[in-house]
């Protein structure tokens, strides 16, 4: 009998507090759980289908839902109030997702609960009349949460893990983040901060997994991990449900430390000091990417397998072109530059884990220097997609979209203005030039030394901006059509 089905056998004769519930696939009805619990459960499920569509981290938006199957629940606390982590499926026309809901009841409605985190109340059954809510905004709960994981407990499919060093805190309450991301977070006085993994698929996450490398190899360009935990679905690999890490209260984000040098260029147009900061940025990737290359497996791509990535790419940029016909005119040049790494001197081009997403957002200056964050890789990608080896310079190609993406805040929303397009564009070349500096000079492969893969690389990632511009903000579009448009022109 495998562990999960042990687990389960045992919900089935033992019924406790923190005992996982197996809640069954649709049609077939709840199986004997501890009490209450399945009860709660289906009571919950019509306030979520009606909740869940408005959640920032959702990723069906403009798809109605057209199924609802608990996968996994688990009382992380009884009583009032009580905490029931739940694992649910959401099915709709598109496909379906797995999500992580952990939700909070009581008697009495929390003072100070937004509106947007209280799910209703429910009817019938022992909650019957209880208030229903995102338990992230409970610091009650999610102090219950954090003792979890300090003392490293395991309820049947679901496991809290610690990493060796020393004791964490159980009495500290948890604040939820007010940050708009795909997933969500809390945070622990000015000492932790957990993320939350939202839209879950078996295996381990690529932010736990790269960070734990990071971590175990001393590296001071990440915030240490602390905890995580995670749960056996069925019979597959555990998931990674949450994160979490030492909490940086003393850091500035990179993005808006650019938006900030951006805006003064319209009252002083001189070049300012963020150059300097983009160089220690650029080194501080460097020194991430050498350490993955030290830890994990590397690789190098012969001409067939650099044919494949061409390939995917073109795939990616025909896909494009279908959503945004306004990129039907530069196809054939954007295609000419994917098959120009098929060229004989780019055979052997070496792979290896990368950060997967990185930006200015994803980067944090502190008193220590830069440190980056959400090593999850591209959430919008299969989690099996996100785990391969591939080209390092990835990174830098995202990094140098990101300066771009800033430069054109200066000119979000004005009438046009040649000379202040002019300086925007003199600030994005000059801290690009500076970042991939200083990632040669930490030790990272020189990106002028390979302007074909470099190219490429960032034409795909420019591609993919314009698709999600079109989709989620129109008028941000001419941002990544005016860089297709540059790079197009260098082939």
């Amino acid at each position: 009998m495998s562990e999960t089905s042990r687990s389960q056998a045992r919900v089935h004769h033992e019924p406790s507090e923190g005992t996982p519930v197996p809640v069954a696939t649709r049609g077939a009805g709840l199986r004997r759980t501890a009490p209450g619990v399945s009860e709660l459960v289906q009571a919950a499920l019509p306030l979520i289908s009606a909740w869940l569509p408005g959640q920032r981290w959702y990723a069906g938006k403009g798809r109605a839902i057209t199924g609802l199957t608990p996968v996994l629940g688990t009382p992380l606390q009884v009583g009032d109030p009580a905490l029931l982590h739940l694992l649910l499926r959401v099915e709709h026309a598109g496909g379906g997702d797995i999500y992580q809901l952990l939700l909070g009841t009581r008697s009495q409605q929390p003072s100070g609960l937004a509106p947007s985190t209280v799910l209703g109340r429910l009817t019938g059954g022992p909650y019957d009349g209880a208030v229903l809510y995102d338990a992230l905004h409970d610091p009650e709960l999610t102090g219950r949460l954090l003792e979890h994981l300090a003392t490293g407990d395991r309820f049947g499919a679901l496991a809290f893990r610690r990493t060796p060093g020393p004791g964490l805190p159980g009495n500290l309450p948890g604040r939820a983040s007010t940050a708009e991301q795909s997933n969500s977070s809390v945070i622990y006085g000015t000492s932790f901060i957990l993320k939350l993994f939202r839209r879950i698929s078996p295996g381990t996450n690529p932010d736990l997994e790269l960070s734990l490398a990071l971590s175990r190899a001393g590296s001071t360009r990440i915030p240490r991990v602390a905890a995580w935990f995670e749960s056996r679905m069925e019979r597959s690999e555990p998931a990674t449900l949450g994160l979490l890490q030492r909490y940086l209260p003393d850091a500035e984000d990179g993005w808006e430390l650019a938006l900030d040098q951006v805006a003064r260029l319209k009252g002083d147009p001189s070049p300012g000091n963020f150059a300097i900061e983009a160089h220690r940025l650029g080194r501080a990737t460097a020194e991430v990417h050498r350490v993955l290359a030290r830890s994990m497996p590397v690789d190098r791509l012969d001409r067939a397998q650099l044919g494949l990535l061409a390939g995917a790419m073109a795939d990616r940029l025909d896909n494009a072109v279908s959503a945004v016909p306004g990129l039907l005119r530069y196809r054939p040049a954007l295609r000419t530059a994917f098959r120009q790494l098929t060229a004989d001197h780019l055979d052997g081009v070496p792979v290896q884990r990368i950060h997967g997403d990185l930006h200015l957002g994803q980067a944090m200056r502190t008193p220590h220097g830069w440190v980056l964050l959400d090593f999850e890789g591209e959430p919008a990608k299969p989690l099996a997609e996100r785990r391969l080896p591939q080209p390092a310079l990835r990174d830098v190609a995202a990094m140098l979209r990101s300066f771009d993406y800033a430069a054109a805040h200066l000119l979000a929303g004005a009438p046009p203005d040649p000379e202040l397009a002019h300086l925007a564009a003199a600030w994005a070349a000059r801290n690009r030039t500076a970042y991939c500096a200083g990632y040669s000079a930490g030790g990272g492969s020189d990106p002028s030394a390979s302007p074909e893969l470099m190219r490429a690389l960032e034409i795909d990632k420019a591609v993919y901006e314009v698709v999600y511009e079109a989709r989620h903000r129109p008028s941000w579009l001419p941002i990544p059509l005016a860089a297709i448009n540059r790079l197009a022109l260098t082939v």
